[in-house]
């Protein structure tokens, strides 16, 4: 394939009409305080209590930290643009938020996984629990993750740029992806879209389904435990799957279409890029009862010196 590019910026059309755009700033706003104070304040809790020795919330510490990073790579342009006359990104600045965004949603993924073979083994595996998820392996599977993340992002960012731009330059959404790029370019991207949906698409619905089939496992070896371990179990679990559900749900919607659905994509995008985030660290906080123990410890040992 030629590359004949004649673009050197981007139209992103964003979410909505100018005349709710001023609403609709405040409203992002708001949403993206509550994911940097949200996250961040699970992150510190881990980080400076005993939580941190635990395999689960080691996991979940980074998963918050990937949380921060996913949605300012979208969330911060997204609100300038509500507010702006012109609302343009320079083609290398849209191939690194296609590559950052990509990159860090990939990695929540491989986070996901890595909790719920966590639970699994915490679980159905009682007595090897501490063998197999030491913090050396935790830290494997942290570093698995980054690379195959960064694996992926190059897939998309390297389909991207050898796309040919001839004129057309306003993209029909609120970042840069590769699906609305592909409807831009000057050229048939049929194979590249049916790639796509058998890469990333078919990826997502595995990974789901795969996260399902381990859950119904867990639930099962639930039932022959005592009522207080199933109950803690459950509390863990239940935040888990309400967390990968609304992760990956939206993010199967987006990336098995025909490509042809992108104001639906853009709504579907919103979840996983910002809703998601922000509800993170209020369902694995209000229904945990250790998280809530060591948020008491943490924060009120932090006022106490304070004061002091």
């Amino acid at each position: 394939m030629e590359n004949h590019n004649n673009v050197t910026e981007f139209i992103l059309l964003g979410l909505l009409m100018k005349k709710e755009m001023k609403t609709t700033f405040i409203f992002f706003s708001l949403c993206y305080l509550v994911i940097l104070m949200g996250n961040l304040f699970i992150l510190t809790t881990i980080r400076f209590s005993k939580l941190n020795e635990q395999p689960m919330y080691f996991f979940l510490s980074y998963l918050s930290f990937m949380d921060v990073c996913f949605t300012s790579t979208v969330a911060p342009k997204l609100i300038m643009d509500l507010l702006a006359q012109r609302t343009t990104i320079s083609y290398n600045n849209c191939m690194a938020q296609m590559f950052c965004a990509h990159f860090f949603g990939a990695t929540e993924i491989f986070i996901l996984v890595a909790m719920a073979f966590d639970r699994y083994v915490a679980i159905c595996k009682p007595l090897h629990y501490m063998v197999i998820m030491s913090r050396q392996v935790c830290r494997l599977i942290m570093l698995a993750s980054c690379i195959g993340a960064f694996l992926h992002s190059i897939m998309q960012v390297f389909i991207a740029v050898q796309l040919p731009f001839c004129g057309p330059n306003k993209i029909d959404h609120y970042f840069c992806d590769v699906f609305p790029l592909l409807k831009l370019a000057c050229t048939d991207t049929f194979l590249l879209v049916i790639v796509l949906i058998g890469t990333t698409g078919m990826l997502s619905i595995l990974t789901f389904i795969s996260l399902l089939i381990s859950y119904i496992i867990i639930l099962t070896t639930l039932r022959t435990q005592s009522s207080e371990g199933r109950h803690k179990a459950l509390s863990t679990c239940g935040s888990h799957i309400t967390v990968v559900v609304m992760f990956f749900v939206p993010l199967i919607f987006t990336y098995v279409p025909t490509g042809n659905s992108v104001n639906e994509d853009k709504v579907f995008a919103l979840f996983y890029t910002i809703i998601a985030p922000m509800f993170n660290p209020f369902i694995y906080s209000l229904r945990n009862t250790d998280m809530k123990n060591s948020m008491r410890k943490v924060w009120l040992q932090k006022l106490v010196s304070k004061g002091k």
